[in-house]
């Protein structure tokens, strides 16, 4: 018996059990050695107990983001785009409300999450094939957090503006480029670019919690705004689907049928660390050009994970392995899923070693709160850092702008010291305790950020 028939057989046994104890819908592909398994569990929507199966389709959520990337990498690959070059030889209308960082902002550093400006921007432009380009007009207010190439903080609005670039460079819609450019030369059938085209597959609904100790229900909406697409609101397909876009970035930018779809070059590139990240938590150890990079014992691996309205993806590749793994989910608490399959099949398959998310130490060290007490604030949320009486510091944190209209609620938890200027919330989201650092320092020797993938200034 073959690895991978030992992992489908594992699959078929193990999936059904995994989303009957911690899901709602999910499904699984796995690429090794030239072969696909997939399988499927659960159902697309409690309301309809619609079956989920291996062509059902599910958003990917911010593993867009490498799609996007990709588009930008071919553009390249045509002597159309240098990467290094300041975003405004491609958008002269760009424009935040830091003028220099503007003008001095690359494509790079868009793709790395460098460019230093807010990022939880989420303004709905609309429906139309416009959209993305009046979402970039929408940014002339947007704050500049810190100077750009400085730091890496996740930026959904630096991916509108790569999605911009590339539609004014193909001219045509942001839609049309990724139909065209990629589900097109990958031959992809089970791929849609938003609800109109999903609406003709088996597509998932997301599932809401509505409160801690709640079960899953349907979503409200079914997706965020298509303005924006190239950050991750609207892409959706099947798990096999994402696997043969990992294949084709393991296959030297080639599609199954030989097309060339990227250079090898490019592929490399884009695989390149471009910045560390302060605090990986969930996230990779690094970013590289729309990948995330991830640091684990039998690795490299790179990657991306996503999230929408209820449904959440991840994805693993193995570079210098023939092995991909997709795992696509439509509700409940997809890391316990992610966790399991993953660790068990990268081990398998390619003798990696998925590592054990942050504990709580059991005797937490008290520390001098000096440096972190104060207000944290970006678009969507405040955090509030105190230190009591006792010594213990806290954290308060408020929703504001999208995550309050999506229902968030304001929360309280202790952070406790895990290493340096590194902390754990004692209450864990989805089982996970989030590690947050305070990087930076706002010249009084004050942390300037606290930081859990996103950059939130001191005000």
């Amino acid at each position: 018996m073959s690895k991978l028939s030992g992992i489908d057989e594992w699959l078929q046994r193990r999936l059904p059990e995994l989303v009957a104890e911690h899901g709602v819908g999910a499904a699984v592909a796995v690429s090794a050695g030239g072969e696909v398994v997939e399988h499927a569990a659960g159902v697309l929507s409690k309301a309809t107990g619609v079956e989920a199966t291996t062509d059902s389709v599910f958003q990917i959520g911010s593993v867009t983001k490498v799609w996007t990337v990709t588009l930008l990498m071919q553009l390249a690959d045509e002597g159309l785009l240098d990467v290094d070059a300041p975003v405004r030889r491609y958008l002269p209308e760009f424009v935040i409300a830091d003028e220099a960082a503007a003008a001095a902002i690359t494509v790079r550093q868009l793709m790395s999450h460098t460019a230093g400006f807010e990022g939880d921007i989420f303004t709905d432009t609309g429906r139309g094939d416009d959209c993305v380009e009046k979402y970039v007009a929408t940014l002339g207010g947007t704050a500049q957090l810190f100077p750009p190439g400085e730091l890496f903080s996740y930026n959904n609005a630096g991916y509108c503006v790569l999605g911009r670039i590339a539609e004014v460079l193909r001219g045509k819609p942001y839609d049309d480029c990724v139909r065209e450019h990629l589900f097109a030369p990958l031959g992809l059938v089970h791929a849609a670019n938003g609800p109109y085209e999903a609406i003709l597959h088996r597509a998932a609904v997301g599932h809401v919690q509505p409160g801690p100790d709640a079960d899953p229900v349907p979503a409200p909406v079914w997706a965020l705004a298509r303005s924006n697409a190239p950050a991750g609101s609207m892409l959706t397909m099947s798990a096999r689907s994402l696997v043969a876009f990992a294949q084709m970035h393991l296959n030297g930018g080639r599609a199954a049928d030989g097309t060339v779809v990227l250079s090898e070059a490019s592929v490399a590139a884009m695989q390149q660390r471009q910045v560390d990240v302060p605090c990986a938590g969930l996230m990779g150890d690094a970013w590289g050009l729309g990948w995330e990079l991830f640091d684990w014992a039998g690795g490299p691996v790179v990657g991306h994970d996503g999230n929408t309205i209820g449904q959440a993806s991840f994805l693993r590749v193995v570079p210098g392995t023939d092995v991909a793994v997709a795992l696509l989910t439509n509700g409940g608490n997809p890391f316990a899923l992610y966790a399991e399959i993953f660790r068990h099949v990268l081990r398998e398959l390619a003798g990696v070693e998925l590592p054990e998310l942050p504990v709580l130490p059991s005797r937490p060290q008290q520390v001098d709160g000096a440096r972190y007490v104060g207000t944290y604030a970006s678009e969507v949320n405040e955090l509030t850092v105190s230190q009591d009486a006792d010594g213990r510091l806290w954290m308060d944190l408020v929703p504001l702008g999208l995550m309050a209209e999506l229902g968030g609620q304001p929360e309280r938890t202790e952070l406790v010291h895990l290493h340096g200027d590194i902390f754990l919330p004692t209450q864990a989201q989805l089982g996970i305790h989030l590690p947050h650092a305070f990087v930076g320092d706002d010249g009084a020797g004050n942390a300037m950020y606290v930081h859990s993938g996103r950059a939130t200034r001191r005000v």
